[in-house]
C-alpha cells in the first residue's frame, strides 16, 4: 500500500511539473488517502503485535 501511495505521489509531482493540475491534485489526493490508510493498519497491527507478545511470553 505504502508503494502504491509512493507511485501516486511520484505521478502529482510529474503532473504538475507538467502543467496537469487536475491530474495532480488526483493523484496527490489519492496518495495522501493511501498513506493514512497505511498508517492506520500499521498502527492497528503494531498494537496487535504488543498485545499478542504480552500474552505469549
Amino acid at each position: 500500500m505504502l508503494k502504491w501511495a509512493l507511485i501516486f505521489f511520484v505521478v502529482s509531482i510529474i503532473a504538475g511539473a507538467l502543467g496537469f493540475t487536475g491530474i495532480s491534485e488526483a493523484a496527490g489526493g489519492i496518495a495522501r488517502i493511501l498513506f493514512f490508510i497505511f498508517v492506520v493498519i500499521f498502527v492497528i497491527f503494531l498494537i496487535l503485535g504488543l498485545v499478542a507478545g504480552e500474552t505469549l511470553f
